[in-house]
């Protein structure tokens, strides 16, 4: 029962739940550097990083470029912001116009999409590897000659509308996720929704998403990723003809805000046409820079990965009281993040027993430590999550990304390795130190007739 929380993509298509490791590996040579694992990495003279892995499997590649932009950088007022601007991404530049890149990617035979999160914006085209040329232009061109024509905004601001309804509005999970959120954060906007209030969706214009154009998708505030059948040395070549060519920006404006500690138990109850009653718990904790991450992360998967969690087995199997139920937690976050926990109850059943029996079950990982049976199993599905990812060039590449935005794409080893040091006593000193009853964030959805 895991449901990520941090992104809102085209076609629906939401973040990978990735798994990231902190690794301080900066190059700042333009020279190409071959790491152990068999990345090629680079940085060209006007900031753009680039990773590539050749993978010579299946005559395709897939091509990623990962702004450090997402719904993180927005200011109050201008929420939805990274959002939008990542549907205009598709609305043409003078060379290609409106629509055309997804035309031209899907005449080639080829696969494209993005996706925003809270921290990042990132786009991906998976192409048979001759056509690397083509994707590498049309890129290396809307990063620097997007139209921007205030009609194409003005349609596609009704677009980001009709998804915010569906998929927020309309979904009561949603729906309270965003409620929930915004209680618990005050000063940092990982309190805001991605997709944006739907008051400054209609009020944003097109000089504000100009200027965060023009501010945020500059080679240096991006990182190319591409994973495939080629020759890497050729493929940096190719790279650096084409996005070589575009002028370094001013450094983006940090992220200032801290949130400061919660004072006390926040609560925020709504009613809506809904089904079934929804609770949800979240809880301020640490993201991958803390030494309690890879026990967190731990203690997340024995919570509700897959059929043998205890949220699975306890309140769906055993008691009957949930339809589904789970826990998250974002080991990748840029900044600390929340701890999820939630359920949706079974008809007859009341929100009251549902916050009840999710407490219970935080309450026994303080009292009493997990057994090692389940332990190792937490332990097995994020390594093998991780294995798997080997087998698509999409995710291996997705992967390097993520590891690369927390400071060094390379060795995952030491990602695997935290989780393999993980005992029942972390999980249990955890579960005691982030999860206080009087700091908890709880969101309940009645439904109304």
């Amino acid at each position: 029962g895991r449901r990520p929380r941090d992104g809102t993509a085209r076609y629906n298509r939401g973040v990978s739940r990735g798994l990231v490791v902190l690794l301080a590996l900066t190059l700042l040579a333009p020279a190409a550097a071959h790491a152990a694992d068999g990345v090629v990495t680079a940085t060209l003279p006007n900031g753009l990083r680039v990773l590539l892995l050749e993978d010579p499997r299946s005559p395709i590649v897939s091509f990623q470029v990962w702004y450090r932009v997402g719904s993180r950088n927005e200011q109050r007022g201008a929420t939805g912001l990274a959002h939008l601007l990542e549907h205009m991404m598709f609305k043409g530049t003078p060379t290609y116009g409106p629509r055309q890149f997804a035309r031209i990617v899907e005449q080639n035979g080829g696969q494209d999409n993005a996706f925003t999160s809270q921290d990042v914006t990132s786009y991906f085209v998976n192409i048979a590897a001759d056509k690397l040329d083509l994707v590498v232009e049309l890129e290396a061109d809307r990063m620097q000659n997007l139209l921007l024509d205030p009609k194409e905004i003005d349609s596609e601001r009704q677009v980001v509308i009709e998804e915010r309804r569906t998929r927020t509005e309309d979904d009561p999970g949603g729906f309270l996720g965003e409620e929930v959120s915004s209680i618990a954060f005050k000063a940092h906007p990982y309190g805001y929704p991605i997709i944006g209030w739907v008051e400054d969706l209609k009020r944003l214009t097109p000089d504000e998403i100009r200027a965060f154009y023009r501010a945020y998708y500059v080679p240096n505030n991006a990182i190319v990723v591409a994973v495939g059948a080629f020759r890497a040395e050729d493929a940096l070549e190719r790279i650096k003809r084409r996005f070589g060519r575009i002028p370094r920006g001013p450094e983006p404006p940090a992220v200032l805000a801290v949130e400061p500690p919660q004072n006390g138990e926040r609560r925020v109850l709504v009613r809506k046409q809904a089904e079934l009653p929804i609770v949800y718990l979240a809880w301020h904790v640490p993201n991958h820079r803390s030494e309690d991450a890879a026990a967190l992360e731990v203690l997340s998967t024995v919570l509700s990965g897959g059929r043998a969690s205890r949220l699975y087995k306890r309140l769906g199997y055993e008691r009957q009281l949930a339809l589904e139920a789970g826990g998250d937690y974002s080991y990748f976050s840029l900044d600390p993040n929340l701890f999820w926990f939630w359920a949706t109850a079974m008809p007859g059943q009341t929100p009251e027993t549902l916050e009840q029996e999710l407490l219970a079950q935080m309450e026994r990982l303080r009292s009493e430590p997990v057994t090692e049976e389940e332990l190792q199993r937490a332990k097995n599905q994020i390594e093998a999550t991780f294995v798997f990812q080997e087998d698509s060039i999409h995710r291996r590449a997705a992967l390097l990304a993520r590891f690369e935005l927390l400071g060094g794409h390379g060795l995952k080893d030491a990602f695997l390795a935290k989780i393999r040091a993980v005992t029942a006593a972390d999980l249990q000193r955890v579960a005691r130190a982030w999860f206080p009853d009087d700091r908890k964030n709880v969101g309940v959805l009645l439904p109304r007739p």
